[in-house]
């Protein structure tokens, strides 16, 4: 708690509880420039053994954030934790990200490359930091093509599942589920999907997939926002802490009109966690 209030006073508008009773928050951290270009988010789940026993469970949440930078990033926050066991580490993981993102803006790398947002960004949503982002709509299905070969046969098309729609202030939220075991399915499944004219019409189609790969003993797994920036990343790194295999699930939503803000992040990944759970 004492730590809690400490970031809080620190960060002041920069820190975000997004669950008081679960213990999420998320903190804007950035380079520090009068007019930042490197920004990023980063948002923690605090265990019931934080800090003597359990580290906290994290996301790192920029549309630029991939690759190296990533395992980068993650190395070094991995690093302080095994290095101050048992101890507060969310001060020390905020300014060794700020100092990752100080490190880029004055290095030669070239600035961050921003495509995608959702309805609710230009809006004082709690999201505000995403408010630089431009929209582009892009064919989710599209991104599968450079893994699939349509030399391949068509392999059977899996069952899909249905969860129970969730309805906030008029936006619509509505899980599928399907087995896969090779990214032809997970295609298959998607197109599968968008045949059905009311999925086809959802504001954001979300989804991720995991399928273990048994000869080399590693995971093949994607994810795609379609729109609703970084939404995919956290249901991916929902079905990673779930341990979750050969499934892909997409969550839709209809947006209703009203801003939820972070609350439409709380309800895709719990739709996709009850149908995980079905």
């Amino acid at each position: 708690i004492d730590e809690i209030e400490a970031l809080s006073s620190i960060y002041g508008e920069d820190w975000c509880v997004v669950d008081e009773g679960e213990k999420i928050y998320c903190i804007k951290i950035n380079d520090c420039l009068d007019q930042p270009k490197w920004t990023l988010c980063l948002q923690v789940i605090l265990p019931p053994g934080y800090p003597t026993a359990e580290p906290p469970i994290y996301q790192l949440n920029a549309p630029w954030l991939r690759g190296q930078d990533y395992t980068e990033l993650a190395n070094s926050l991995e690093e302080i934790y095994l290095q101050n066991l048992g101890e507060s580490i969310l001060y020390l993981w905020v300014e060794k990200i700020r100092e990752f993102l100080i490190e880029k803006a004055q290095s030669s790398c070239p600035e961050p490359d921003i495509k995608k947002t959702s309805e609710e960004v230009n809006e004082d949503d709690g999201d505000d930091f995403l408010q630089d982002y431009q929209s582009i709509q892009e064919d989710p299905i599209k991104m599968l093509n450079y893994v699939t070969s349509e030399s391949q046969e068509d392999e059977e098309l899996p069952p899909i599942h249905h969860g129970n729609p969730v309805t906030d202030r008029r936006s619509t939220f509505q899980a599928h589920l399907a087995p896969v075991v090779t990214p032809r399915q997970v295609k298959r499944v998607l197109e599968k999907l968008y045949e059905n004219k009311k999925i086809a019409s959802a504001t954001h189609n979300i989804y991720a997939y995991r399928i273990y790969c048994e000869d080399k003993q590693t995971f093949l797994q994607d994810c795609e926002d379609d729109g609703e920036t970084a939404a995919g990343g956290r249901l991916l790194h929902l079905m990673q802490i779930l341990n979750v295999q050969n499934v892909l699930v997409v969550v839709s939503r209809w947006y209703g009109g009203i801003l939820l803000g972070p609350d439409r992040f709380k309800h895709i990944n719990n739709c996709a966690r009850n149908i995980l759970v079905e």
